[in-house]
């Protein structure tokens, strides 16, 4: 790294933020009143609103709190974590450096914009004589005592790489102002010999009166990331003033936390400062103030009289209370219309109209800057009496809306500052000057777990601790909410510790179980990390075995126990009992549900097939009655055939016949032959049929009296006539099985 380069990265971020550092000195002039002008009245609003807005933010110290980051059961981790709390206390509380960096640094924000700090490791060294001979003894320096200060940078001593973001930020410096002599101490007569004393005392200290020889050097502390290194260095040199590696060690390397910023945006660093949102209503509220001041000049009794009256301006200069002046001629002072007519009084009317309507509209704009800022009535503690308590309660929760995000900032710079110390006091700090610091010896942790503690300290370092800052223990704090968290964590407590007493009377196995579920209790309560340990302790002891020792009470307390247990067995083996009988009941139930459920199946199986044999027999019987018709017309028509011709021979044997003797015998034979056929016709019909059936199960024909006849189908398939077939036909149709 080059000063070059380093010097280049100071003069782009002076050209850049130019403009901001002279809107900030202004700001701050005006937050000083130093800005008014000549005849004009100043209604500071600014000074109001950074006084109300400061306390509301941070009023108090904060108290810091060191956790495990696991909430495990660890007594070294936790002594550790509480030493490191302790000593942390001790630096915040006995050091005001912290308080002063603060407040100055919440300043700083709700003026300019940006509030800045520094923290530094300082150890103090005494000098002691060591015997080294008889005769001879040396001079040994060692450290008297260790802090971590925290130094406050002004925003204008304070610069960083240009980015757009803090991540990408890799240079961070500030300015430092040595003397001579300072310049001697910290980097040799040589180099303060050719460093120039460049900034007098009176350009970063208001009105000092200070001769030439306290001018002072600005030195460059700076800080790069890049290459882990430290960098002094002078506008007025080409080379560092001195060069050191990493000196601290921190994790975010930084000796300072992310700036507290107002509001910005995205493409820059430079904050924009809270007043600048509203500088032009201020302005305006700055000329209804000197319009006012004015008028209330202007509003005051005056007037002219008669001057042949000189008695009237002793009515006014000299007149008190039940006194008398005398006038000269009565009756002219009367008829000229006494007072009334001798003197005029100048009209107020119009001025005091005109101080209602400012006063009216100094109101309105100083709502308009409250409602730009923030900041409500409820805020600046002006509450209306009508109110309700639900209307107040409402009204604070939006108030604590409107602050939870400056609040929510200033405590992630308070605790970025924190954990600089706690890595500073971990990493530098000697054990014995932390010990000094926590009070171990007023600890009652055993002096091992305290040793191992300390180790943890040194080795650990931040990575297996948490620090923590509530934004609620920056303002000012709440003795009833702290009584309200004791008791109830002492609540809980006891009634928990009840109840595991009676659990371990019944079933000591479950005493392990019950400490962790004690110990898991006591970490979530604020109020109860201090004495975690004893409980710790109480359990590791409760834990231990004891010899067994009769008891007459405890043997009848747990007599009585096991009756009680055994008539709970009891009733449970009735009570599963009364479940089975319920159970088997279902069951059966269900069987017989089962049973009429099949019959139904049953039942409705028979009745379909029922219904399908009487239609089956339906059909037989309705072709059993086509055949038999058919059967019978194939016979009328076979034998009315046959009687044509017997009728047609009989009448050519007629013809032949030559007497009538003949004919009668002829007549009387045909109707013999008649009668004959009729009786057949009626044999046949009352005689048995069998169907013959062909190869593929279809009926084909009728066999009555040994007669074989064909069924003749229609159209439709149905059956439609027979007709007589000879034997041979049917043994070519028919097989011998289906006869």
């Amino acid at each position: 790294m080059e000063p070059r380069q380093i010097l280049r990265e100071i003069t782009a971020y002076e050209r850049t933020f130019r403009k901001w550092e002279e809107r900030a000195r202004k700001i701050v002039k005006r937050y000083q009143g130093d800005y008014v002008r000549q005849n004009q009245a100043q209604y500071n609003i600014l000074w109001s609103n950074v006084e109300t807005l400061i306390p509301a933010v941070f009023a108090r110290v904060p108290q810091p709190e060191v956790t495990r980051r696991f909430k495990d059961r660890d007594a070294v981790g936790r002594v550790a974590a509480l030493i490191l709390e302790r000593a942390l206390d001790y630096e915040i509380q006995h050091y005001d450096d912290y308080r002063a960096g603060m407040v100055s640094a919440v300043k700083d924000r709700f003026l300019g914009g940006r509030g800045v700090a520094w923290v530094r490791y300082e150890p103090k060294f005494q000098s002691e004589q060591l015997q080294i001979s008889e005769d001879a003894e040396e001079s040994v320096e060692t450290i008297d005592y260790e802090c971590a200060p925290v130094d406050y940078v002004h925003w204008k001593d304070f610069g960083h790489q240009c980015a757009r973001s803090w991540e990408e930020v890799k240079f961070v410096w500030r300015k430092v102002y040595l003397r001579y002599d300072e310049l001697v101490k910290r980097f040799g007569e040589e180099v303060a010999d050719g460093t120039p004393l460049d900034n007098a005392v009176s350009d970063y200290v208001k009105d000092d009166k200070s001769e030439r020889q306290e001018s002072r050097a600005t030195i460059y502390e700076v800080w790069s990331k890049d290459d882990s290194m430290v960098y002094w260095v002078s506008k007025a040199r080409e080379q560092f003033l001195d060069a050191q590696p990493d000196p601290l060690g921190l994790h975010e390397f930084w000796p300072c936390p992310r700036p507290l910023y107002a509001a910005m945006t995205t493409d820059s660093l430079e904050p924009i400062p809270d007043f600048s949102i509203y500088q032009d209503q201020a302005d305006e509220l700055d000329l209804i103030t000197t319009r006012i001041d004015g008028l209330l000049r202007a509003l005051k009794v005056t007037g002219v009289y008669d001057a042949s009256q000189p008695s009237l301006q002793r009515l006014l200069s000299e007149g008190s209370n039940g006194t008398m002046i005398p006038v000269d001629s009565w009756s002219v002072f009367s008829e000229r219309g006494g007072v009334k007519g001798m003197i005029e009084f100048l009209p107020l009317d119009q001025v005091a109209g005109a101080l209602l309507q400012l006063y009216g509209a100094r109101d309105q704009i100083k709502a308009q800057i409250y409602e730009l800022t923030g900041i409500s009535d409820i805020i600046r503690g002006q509450s209306a009496a009508s109110e309700t308590a639900t209307a107040q309660e409402i009204k604070g929760r939006f108030a604590s809306l409107r602050l939870r995000k400056m609040q929510e900032d200033v405590a992630r710079f308070a605790k970025d500052l924190l954990r600089i110390k706690a890595q500073i006091i971990c990493r530098q700090f000697q054990p014995q000057t932390i010990a000094l610091m926590a009070g171990v010896q007023q600890m009652t942790e055993p002096p091992e777990v305290i040793m191992q503690a300390m180790q943890v300290l040194k080795d650990d370092d931040m990575r297996g601790f948490r620090i923590d800052i509530t934004s609620d223990s920056l303002t000012q704090i709440d003795d009833e909410a702290d009584k309200a968290a004791r008791v109830e964590f002492m609540a809980a407590t006891s009634q928990f510790l009840e109840r595991t007493v009676q659990a371990a009377t019944v079933a000591p196995a479950l005493m392990p179980l019950m400490g962790e579920l004690l110990l898991f209790g006591i970490r979530g309560f604020k109020v109860g990390r201090s004495i975690e340990g004893a409980f710790d302790q109480t359990m590791a002891m409760l834990q231990q075995p004891k010899p067994e020792q009769p008891d007459p009470q405890q043997m009848a307390m747990q007599a009585e126990m096991q009756a009680r247990a055994a008539e709970m067995q009891a009733s449970q083996q009735a009570e599963a009992a009364k479940l089975q009988l319920e159970r088997e009941r279902l069951q059966q139930a269900a069987g017989i549900e089962q049973i009429k459920l099949q019959g139904q199946q049953a039942i409705e199986e028979m009745r379909q097939s029922n219904a399908m044999q009487i239609e089956a027999m339906r059909q037989e019987a309705e072709t059993q009655r086509v055949l038999q018709k058919a059967e019978i017309d194939a016979a009328i028509k076979r034998e009315l055939a046959l009687m044509q011709q017997q009728a047609e021979e009989q009448r050519m044997a007629m013809a032949q016949a030559q007497t009538v003797g003949e004919v009668r015998t002829v007549v009387g034979e045909v109707s013999t032959q008649m009668q004959q056929i009729l009786a057949d016709v009626a044999a046949a019909l009352k005689a048995p049929k069998r169907i013959v059936r062909g190869k593929d199960g279809r009926a084909v024909g009728v066999e009555s009296n040994g007669q074989l006849s064909r069924i003749v189908r229609g159209i439709d398939g149905r059956l439609a006539a027979l007709e007589a077939m000879e034997a041979e036909e049917h043994e070519m149709e028919m097989s011998d099985g289906d006869r």
